[in-house]
């Protein structure tokens, strides 16, 4: 049996999660004459799907976008009734119960529509549609996109309502050219499917990127993810005033004073080339901290950095706070802002070799989440 108060949370390790952030954003982001869906997938990008769904249909989303069956299911346990896209395809097993939760379908196979067709007979309802449409990132989607008026036809005359056409931009941050093309194929695919009978009710594409850079993507509904959370799409948005919602902090567990040429951590990497205060902090890459952020990344302490000594292990990471006189209990941040300073997930994307979105997703799920504002 568990002890009493076995839920209690008793590591200072947590993130928290700024919901007037994401209303804000999101309100900051909608196009006055296009729909918004915000996509919460993957825990809604380490922020905590349920309640960021939430504060963004109260700072005006209209629909959730979802990539699993099972990301829906949470939404809709929760009482979350607003409309859910799931991005990919129901996989072949689950369209009974996910039309059952009111889930929306994306289509793009032959087995897909099938597979949708038969769990709508079977459960003697009307089901509406969603056509994703490949026009270059090759990920899923009908290719080529001409075949996809076939696939509306035929989903169609299975009975299924076709309520939207949709892509998806392959590089919008970076390649102006490649993203106008898209949109220039995916427009005319448009314009023929409604020439021969087929008129959804929605047309979109815009992810944050195209949000913010193309307006002329925007269309009936747009698609933000990573800039709802006030963070970069790998596109400026300083003059959108977008606030991230994320912090991650921690506390110092432990404080000692080493002397200089003492060596720290597994594999003795780093070594204090001076007399050092060296504090352990409680997080590590089982939490998602990366380990290539080893001797890279700084921690934040009395609004001051700190490099981050030796390798990352699994639980906790030393810092190398030099003369600092730091105690156990200070708090650390190693993600978000303390006093002036700044430690942003581009900083810590740049020094991992990767990029700001695996940054906050890679966030575990034994780090709890809190959460400050309005839902």
């Amino acid at each position: 049996m568990s002890p009493a108060g076995s839920s209690r949370l008793f590591r200072p390790t947590k993130v928290t999660v700024d919901l007037d952030a994401v209303r804000h954003n999101v309100s900051a982001l909608k196009p006055a004459d296009s729909e918004l869906m915000a996509v919460v997938k993957a825990n809604a990008y380490g922020h905590g799907d349920v309640e960021v769904a939430r504060a963004a249909l109260g700072g005006g989303a209209t629909w959730l976008g979802v990539a699993l069956v099972e990301e829906g299911f949470r939404l809709r346990d929760a009482g979350i009734d607003a409309p859910v896209l799931t991005l990919s395809e129901f996989p072949e097993g689950s369209e009974s119960d996910a039309l059952e939760a009111g889930l929306t379908p994306t289509v793009y196979s032959e087995a897909g529509l099938k597979g949708l067709a038969a769990a709508a007979g079977r459960l003697g309802r009307s089901v509406s549609v969603h056509v994703k449409v490949d026009t270059g990132m090759h990920r899923v989607g009908v290719w080529p996109p001409d075949d996809a008026i076939d696939l509306a036809r035929r989903a169609q005359d299975a009975g299924l309502l076709v309520q939207g056409l949709w892509t998806h931009f392959a590089s919008a941050d970076v390649d102006d050219a490649t993203t106008l093309e898209q949109l220039r194929g995916f427009l005319l695919l448009v314009k023929r499917c409604f020439s021969q009978g087929i008129r959804p009710a929605y047309a979109h594409a815009a992810n944050s990127a195209a949000l913010i850079k193309h307006p002329e993507s925007h269309l009936d509904i747009v698609r933000p993810g990573m800039a709802i959370y006030g963070l970069t799409p790998g596109v400026d948005i300083s003059r959108l005033g977008l606030r991230p919602a994320l912090t991650w902090g921690s506390a110092v567990a432990f404080s000692k004073r080493l002397p200089a040429g003492e060596r720290l951590s597994y594999g003795h990497t780093y070594q204090l080339d001076r007399d050092s205060t060296v504090v352990t902090v409680p997080v590590g890459y089982a939490d998602g901290y990366s380990r290539r952020l080893s001797s890279r990344a700084d921690v934040l302490i009395r609004g001051k950095r700190f490099p981050v000594a030796g390798n990352v292990t699994m639980d906790q990471v030393l810092v190398d706070c030099g003369d600092e006189p730091v105690v156990a209990g200070e708090e650390v941040i190693l993600l978000g802002r303390q006093g002036d300073q700044e430690i942003t997930a581009e900083e810590l994307a740049q020094l991992g070799g990767t990029i700001n979105y695996e940054v906050i997703s890679a966030i575990g799920e034994r780090v709890p989440r809190q959460y400050v504002g309005v839902a």
